[in-house]
């Protein structure tokens, strides 16, 4: 498979950058589909934005979102993001839910979500660096234990109100 000059046919892989003639389907590097280049001047320096769509592995990117890490506050969650990034992690990052800040603020806590596919990957670079902890994350009081225990301070509240109302009669 040669490479050939940039022409007005030519394809081009959007994860390593390498230039094909028409005839090319498949990049033999990545194995991944090659897109027509629409640009004409593919040959010049790619933008920020493409260099950092390049290095995200392809096979990460399926599945819904899941909630990876949180950081305290905004350039926390780019650090993060950064760190996924280097491993070709695709990730996004959401204000947590309850902080009543406003959105232009980048203070307050923030989620750091990735796909299905990226979670293993995800959690494997946050433990090398220390930024979670291996051991799962203290149980959530269940609902119905939460009205249990709300109702019993209740029922002993009414009761120590009933009491000293007797009391003082």
């Amino acid at each position: 498979m040669s490479r050939r000059t940039l022409g007005a046919d030519a394809r081009v892989c959007v994860t390593c950058g390498s230039t094909f003639a028409e005839g090319e389907r498949f990049c033999p590097t990545c194995k991944i589909p090659l897109a027509h280049s629409l640009d004409p001047d593919a040959g010049a320096p790619v933008s920020e934005r493409h260099a950092r769509a390049r290095k995200l592995k392809p096979q990460l990117t399926e599945g819904k979102l899941v909630r990876v890490a949180g950081a305290r506050n905004q350039a926390e969650a780019e650090f993060i993001q950064g760190l996924l990034l280097e491993e070709g992690v695709p990730s996004l990052i959401r204000r947590s839910a309850g902080f009543d800040v406003p959105d232009f603020l980048a203070a307050g806590p923030r989620d750091v979500l990735v796909p299905e596919a990226g979670v293993a990957t995800a959690r494997e670079v946050l433990l090398q660096a220390e930024l979670i902890s291996s051991e799962p994350a203290a149980a959530a009081i269940a609902p119905a234990r939460l009205l249990a225990g709300m109702l019993a301070a209740l029922a002993l509240g009414v009761l120590i109100v009933w009491l000293v109302l007797e009391l003082t009669r």
